[in-house]
């Protein structure tokens, strides 16, 4: 098993380098790789575990459907937001499994900074959102609940993987929060880059912690 996940693991490694080489200099060879990191990492995933967890892989699913609808920007926007909201709901159905008690104190305490960087991009963008302003809403709402759940786990818990699924979450946040900007507020190149380096340093880390919570 541990030759399989290095072996898929280094193709991992090259389709990253391959979109991220694309989304410098090839415009094509960036929406061509895309698709495949989310695949390519479920299957370092389903490589290294003896028994998957169900709603990892599908979130896993519903993220290479946001990847592959917001290839296509305008068209099919909300529809990627839609599928990333749901892993997002799946990626906290899975963190609130791993806490045994909520303390509300801590609760209420940990939950200040993310409310604090949810209402800075809200009120950031606000005026150009339209119509997308609840859709966007609703969706900072889910993904900073995420980051919630995962700081409570670590701090209830203070081991390596949770560590990782808590630096997941909170890099997942930052990388939607510069897509919010880039697209609502101010487009520049070094955006798109950052979303993208930022999103699969996220998802990896998401995957590694699940990978020695599974084993």
């Amino acid at each position: 098993m541990k030759t399989k996940t290095k072996i898929f693991s280094g193709l991992f490694l090259i389709v990253v380098i391959l979109h991220l080489l694309g989304l410098l200099q090839n415009e094509a060879l960036a929406f061509f790789t895309k698709p495949f990191i989310t695949i390519s990492l479920a299957v370092v995933y389903l490589s290294s575990v003896k028994k998957a967890n169900f709603w990892y892989v599908s979130a896993l699913f519903f993220s290479f459907w946001g990847d592959t609808f917001l290839l296509f920007k305008d068209d099919f926007f909300l529809f990627g937001l839609v599928s990333f909201l749901i892993g997002h709901v799946l990626y906290i159905k899975i963190s609130s499994g791993y806490l045994k008690s909520i303390s509300i104190s801590k609760t209420i305490g940990f939950s200040i900074p993310f409310i604090i960087a949810f209402g800075s991009v809200v009120i950031l963008i606000k005026d150009n959102l339209g119509e997308m302003l609840i859709p966007v809403i609703i969706y900072g709402i889910v993904i900073s609940t995420f980051g919630l759940l995962t700081v409570l786990n670590y701090n209830q818990t203070k081991r390596t993987e949770n560590l990782w699924l808590f630096l997941g979450a909170v890099i997942f946040i930052v990388s939607d929060s510069l897509l919010a900007i880039n697209r609502f507020y101010e487009a520049r190149e070094i955006y798109g880059i950052s979303v993208m380096v930022t999103y699969i340093v996220a998802q990896y880390l998401i995957c590694k912690a699940m990978i020695v919570k599974d084993s």
